[in-house]
């Protein structure tokens, strides 16, 4: 996941500004906001929470089908 710098709040400012946060979430799409300098939480719009979920499946699906293809010998000896 590439992370856009200007996108990074601390955890304190985030407490005490978070309609910052939501502008920023309004302008780029996404803020994460930092814990102890450590990307912490990922702040999306929840339009967007749908996306990324299905995303994830289709990756899922994709390795799914190509570990099948690359053992349905041994998956076609497994059936019978």
């Amino acid at each position: 996941m590439n992370v856009n710098t200007k996108t990074m709040v601390s955890i304190s400012e985030a407490n005490q500004n978070f309609s910052k946060v939501a502008r920023l979430v309004d302008q780029y799409g996404s803020a994460v906001i930092l814990k102890n300098n450590s990307p912490r939480y990922l702040i999306l719009e929840f339009n967007q929470a749908d996306e990324q979920l299905s995303a994830q499946t289709d990756d899922v699906l994709a390795i799914s089908e190509k570990l099948i293809t690359r053992n349905k010998a041994v998956y076609e000896e497994l059936a019978k």
